[in-house]
């Protein structure tokens, strides 16, 4: 297996510095036979079966997983398809040393993995690509390691953070930000009726430490009824502000972007997304890419020149089975959109 790369980064936990990266397979390494989920990153690929069949017949060459996470769909993509080779990308250098040494037996169909964020996408990869998967969120390990902040259900310090090495934490964002600021975020996040109250009780409480802290917060801004229906009050305001800390929302659009103009004819963009702030920028820019950006009136032939660039695979979201829910409830969520890229006419890229 070739050293995956890790971008600039070489500190002692990363990929780089792996005792499994050594040019060889590991020592009875054999061919991956079903998924094999790493103990240090354990994750549960949500909609496997669904990814995998939808780059079932992407062109042989190069897939990118670009939220790389413990490697379970890379891992199923691989196996499925011995003609694809991957490149893996993804900002926790704890996901990166997990995907390493999971992917290990697949020798040099592995590429490179780099600790990045995906939105390094179109500077890490310049060649066309078979497909690109954006499973996006946070993964279970991050979620269920209570030093890392990200649950209302333990008490940690705010931190939040995919990218350890980042400055800027929950903490930052939680006691910085101004009301409005703090409002806007939340209603982006689903929590429109109650957005202000709770952001005028955030800055009232300030300073806020700890997760178990903001949760009461939350929980207190929130009327006694309402927090009696709809799961856990704090819910929303701690999604909206990982994905402040993330900056997930902002790099998600010119990814996608990048991404198709990445692809080969023939191959497809997999995206899933687990709240309306994801799916509503993968729809779009899906759909502007399936237009090519046409202006003209709904309904009327086009005259305005657009190039569609790519054909949608499926009407709408598709959803976890009721089945993969009971066995996973966290892929309740999950919306699955995908796009294949249409060749385009001579001299158009």
């Amino acid at each position: 297996m070739c050293c995956p790369s890790v971008g600039r980064v070489g500190e002692p936990n990363s990929a780089r510095s792996h005792p499994r990266c050594s040019g060889k397979y590991p020592v009875g390494a054999q061919p991956v036979e079903g998924l094999q989920m790493s103990h240090a990153f354990p994750h549960q690929p949500v909609m496997l079966a669904e990814v995998v069949d939808l780059l079932a017949e992407v062109p042989s060459g190069m897939v990118v997983d670009a939220t790389l996470g413990g490697a379970g769909h890379a891992q199923a993509i691989l196996e499925a398809r011995p003609d694809l080779r991957l490149v893996g990308i993804d900002r926790d250098a704890d996901a990166v040393a997990a995907a390493t040494e999971s992917l290990a037996a697949f020798g040099d169909r592995v590429v490179a993995l780099h600790r990045a964020r995906f939105d390094a996408l179109a500077t890490l990869v310049v060649e066309p690509v078979s497909a690109v998967l954006f499973d996006l969120g946070v993964s279970s390990p991050q979620f269920d390691e209570a030093e890392r902040g990200f649950s209302y259900r333990t008490d940690a310090p705010l931190d939040m953070r995919m990218d350890r090495s980042q400055a800027r934490t929950a903490a930052d964002v939680v006691n910085a930000a101004d009301e409005a600021t703090l409002s806007r975020l939340l209603v982006a996040s689903g929590e429109r009726r109650f957005a202000r109250r709770i952001a005028r009780r955030i800055v009232e409480a300030r300073p806020i430490t700890t997760t178990g802290e903001l949760a009461e917060v939350v929980r207190a801004a929130i009327p006694a009824a309402t927090r009696r229906t709809g799961g856990h009050p704090a819910r929303r305001a701690f999604q909206a502000i990982r994905v402040a800390v993330n900056e997930e929302l902002d790099v998600l659009g010119p990814s996608i972007d990048a991404a198709i103009t990445l692809l080969t004819p023939g191959g497809r963009c997999v995206a899933l997304g687990y709240h309306s702030g994801e799916d509503r920028i993968v729809k779009d820019r899906f759909a502007a890419a399936a237009s090519g950006g046409c202006t003209c009136p709904s309904g009327l032939p086009c005259v305005c020149g657009a190039v569609p660039l790519v054909r949608l695979l499926n009407r709408g979201a598709r959803k976890p089975s009721a089945a993969e829910v009971a066995a996973n409830p966290r892929a309740q969520s999950a919306r699955l959109r995908a796009c294949e890229r249409i060749a385009a006419p001579q001299g158009v890229r």
